[in-house]
Parts: C-alpha cells; sequence; structure tokens
C-alpha cells in the first residue's frame, strides 16, 4: 500500500473538532466522502487514544504506514 499524503487526509478531516478520536475522525471522513484508502487508514489508529490536532493525527499516521 503506498503511503496516504497527509494534505489528502486532512482534506477530508476540514472542519473535524478536536480534540478528536478514531470514532469522530471515520464518521467525518465518511460524510466527506473519503476514499476507502483513507478510512483503511483512519481504521487503523487506536481505538482508546483521542487526536489533540492535526499534526497529532499525522504523527500516529505516519507511524501505521
Amino acid at each position: 500500500m503506498t503511503k496516504t499524503n497527509p494534505v489528502e487526509i486532512q482534506k477530508h478531516l476540514k472542519g473535524v473538532d478536536y480534540p478528536a478520536d478514531k470514532q469522530e475522525l471515520m464518521k467525518h471522513a465518511q460524510q466527506q466522502k473519503a476514499d476507502k484508502q483513507i478510512l483503511s487508514l483512519l481504521d487503523k489508529l487506536p481505538e482508546d487514544e483521542e487526536f489533540e490536532n492535526p499534526a497529532e493525527l499525522n504523527k500516529a499516521l505516519g507511524d501505521i504506514q
């Protein structure tokens, strides 16, 4: 799987109220019509973690790609 561009991910998460957890991020991305690759990546995030801002989310996504 190729790495997903953080800018592309954040484009689909525009308007998310941080802090946000995995479920909030997944729901928002689905509403923004994110593609399967982005949804699949978000689905790999830990269930119990809350992300304070987009930079923190990008770091976590980079760690799992």
